[in-house]
């Protein structure tokens, strides 16, 4: 394996990559709202938006690693530095784009007490920390000689996220694709902790 393919952590490369994180992530969350505004509420429109939600996670949890080519302390690094300047790239296009078309109900921002800010920190602490969780999970897997293509290492968040959003989500406990997000975020610190544990 050349060092070409392995922990790239150039400056641009990292800027060129999160700004391609950035940017699927603003489109699964424009596919969001224009699901759920024009589908009528019920479990079809939930099921599709759980989908959307678990087709995001992948892409801010698995394509830093995979842009990083992560498999050392380095590569992860770089990886959730792309996840970070990802959540920046979206925030700018957040403000630029679907802010002044009011994109959000109102109550989003009443969470707030009215502002806009409130979950921007919280967003950027998320997507970097998928991209970090992610880029160790690469890791493990190529280090164990294993498959580390997206697909391969998506399939286990995946299914933690369905069992979690169908679960919660046809027990009327939590909104399916709230639940199905955070199933897939546990099922993959779950898996990075397990990466981390093997290599202690």
């Amino acid at each position: 394996m050349t060092s070409a393919t392995v922990d790239r952590s150039e400056f641009r490369h990292v800027l060129l990559s999160g700004t391609i994180v950035g940017a699927a992530t603003a489109v699964a969350v424009i596919l969001f709202l224009l699901v759920s505004r024009l589908l009528p509420a019920g479990l079809s429109t939930s099921v599709l938006l759980m989908i959307i939600v678990l087709a995001g996670g992948v892409g801010a949890a698995f394509l830093p690693g995979f842009f990083a080519a992560s498999r050392t302390t380095q590569g992860v690094a770089s990886a959730a530095a792309m996840g970070l300047w990802g959540t920046i790239v979206f925030m700018a296009i957040d403000i630029i784009l679907l802010r002044p078309l009011r994109a959000y109900p109102w109550t989003w921002d009443a969470v707030g007490g009215g502002s806009t800010w409130w979950y921007l920190p919280i967003w950027w602490m998320l997507g970097t920390l998928l991209a970090w969780m992610g880029a160790i999970v690469t890791a493990g897997r190529a280090a164990r000689g294993g498959d580390p293509s997206i697909r391969a290492l998506a399939i286990p968040a995946i299914g933690g996220g369905l069992g979690v959003g169908l679960g919660l989500g046809l027990g009327g406990l939590l909104f399916m694709p709230v639940a199905a997000g955070a199933g897939f975020a546990v099922t993959l610190v779950i898996f990075a902790l397990i990466v981390l544990a093997r290599r202690g």
